[in-house]
Formats: structure tokens, sequence, C-alpha cells
């Protein structure tokens, strides 16, 4: 289960801002206990806790580009960085590591936002740009990694838990009673806004730009599906055309998913899809 966990903010005035952002990473230590780190200068301070599965011995974190000019912390795993590695490898890009975190960097560098488009996996991530004064963030397509945020007396804190947020000074601690009311008649909250008044999760499959004190968030992904009917004679040959597309598109996730350089687990719930996911892993072995 990745955990891994990034904080910061960004225009900050407030005085003594390593040791909130000392703060406001241990908070969050719990989600990544191997180690530790961060980037501050004059217009953002990024801290981030790791937890490692790629690259355990030179995959830390912030990761910096060439020339320093862009900044990354990032949770989650890109499953696909072998063959985006290639892509960019072929384009030009040169590699220090054999992290997806780099692969993940390269990629904003060729392709900007569009590389969101490109990855397979859960992630949240943010890249400081030091040239354009410009913070990206954004959250994979079905909200697997959290990515929460606040603009607080000007300045934006953003972490993967609110409670790193709640470490930083002039936050005032409300209860947002129309997320109280949701969870009270449904057991969740639909809001963008958290329990926490003035802390707002990312939406699923969006990514934001916070640039001169202004946020603009954008949807990258779409989840409408368009199924086309089949009927008539061919309904049978259609069927089992489907049921082969989904046992491929399974199969080949359970690959992906076994891409690691620590031991893999299955997660059994005693059901008949973590059971089926267990079955199928191909591994010499697997710990439940």
């Amino acid at each position: 289960l990745h955990m891994c966990g990034f904080c910061g903010f960004v225009n900050s005035t407030i005085e003594n801002k390593d040791l909130i952002l000392k703060d406001m990473m241990d908070s969050i230590a719990h989600r990544g206990p191997d180690s530790s780190g961060q980037h501050c200068d004059d217009f953002i301070n990024m801290g981030f806790r790791r937890l490692s599965i790629i690259d355990v011995e030179e995959g830390h974190q912030p990761i910096y580009n060439e020339d320093k000019s862009l900044v990354l912390t990032f949770n989650g795993e890109i499953y696909n960085y072998r063959e985006l590695r290639e892509d960019l490898k072929i384009k030009g890009h040169t590699f220090l590591t054999n992290s997806d975190t780099e692969v993940l960097l390269h990629g904003y560098t060729e392709y900007g936002p569009r590389i969101l488009d490109r990855l397979r996996g859960m992630f949240a991530f943010v890249i400081w740009d030091a040239r354009k004064k410009e913070l990206f963030g954004a959250r994979d397509m079905f909200g697997i990694k959290p990515f929460y945020y606040a603009e607080i007396e000007g300045n934006f804190v953003y972490g993967s838990e609110i409670k790193s947020i709640l470490e930083y000074p002039g936050y005032d601690r409300q209860v947002n009673l129309q997320a109280l009311e949701q969870y009270m008649s449904f057991q969740y909250s639909v809001l963008p806004e958290t329990f926490f008044r003035g802390i707002y999760r990312l939406p699923a499959g969006h990514y934001m730009v916070w640039k001169n004190g202004k946020l603009r968030i954008r949807r990258y992904f779409d989840p409408m599906l368009t199924p086309r009917p089949a009927g008539g004679k061919d309904a049978d040959h259609a069927h089992k055309r489907l049921v082969n597309r989904i046992d491929r598109a399974v199969q080949e996730s359970i690959k992906y998913h076994m891409v690691s350089d620590v031991e893999v687990a299955s997660l059994l719930s005693s059901g008949v899809d973590s059971s089926y996911v267990a079955a199928n892993f191909g591994g010499a072995k697997t710990f439940t």
C-alpha cells in the first residue's frame, strides 16, 4: 500500500518558514518512514516524506531537472514509467536514476500538462517552476492519491493530508457544516471543500496551477463511456470478444502492478475479485 507524502506553501510572508515546514513534514512522518527531503527558496517551501518502492537507493525527493529550474515532489507510482523513459531518451533526455519520479519530471519538461494523458498509475504531485514562479499540481484520474490545499491569508498551502495544512499558522479551524450535513445523510461528502472550512481536495482527474496569487483548476480526464450496443446474430460473438478484452485488460493491469523494487503483496478480502487477482499474480511468491 503506497504512501509517501508531500506538503508545502507558496508566497508566504510568515517568519520561521523552516520550522513551520518541519512541523508540517513531521505531521505526515507516518507516510514516509524511509527518508525526508525539502526545497526552500524565497518563493516556495516544499517538504517530502518517502516510502521507498521504486529505485530504493537513488529515488530521493525533491528531485530537480538539469538546471534546477524545476523541482518535483511526488506520491504514488507510475506503472508505465519504463516505456515513458525509453520514449524520453529517444527525445534526448538523460536520466541519473532509475526512478519513476525522474521520468515524471522529464515527461513534464517534454510535454507540459499533456504528460498526464500518457501516465498509467496512481499519483499526486507538485512541480515548482522557478523561472515562471508557478506551481503545477495534479491528481490521478481515479483520485487514488490524496491532494489537499487551502488559501490562507493570500498564501497557497498544500499537502497529502489535511493534518499538515493544520500546522500552518493563520488557519482558523472551523467545521464545514455543509459537509457534515452530507455525511450525516449519506455517510460521505462529495463536496470539494472538506470537513475543515477553507481546506479543499483537488478533484480526481484534475490539475491545478498557482501563479501570481491566483489558482486555476482544469480537468484533464473525462470518465464518460460510450459503449456501442451489439445485437442480432453477432451478439454472442461480440460478448465473447468483450469478455476476452476485459480479461486481457485485467491481466495487463496485474502485470503493471507487479513492477516494484521491493516485495509485492496481494490484499485479500476473501472475495472473488481479490482472489482472482492473487491467482493471476504470476510471480514465484507473493505475500497476503
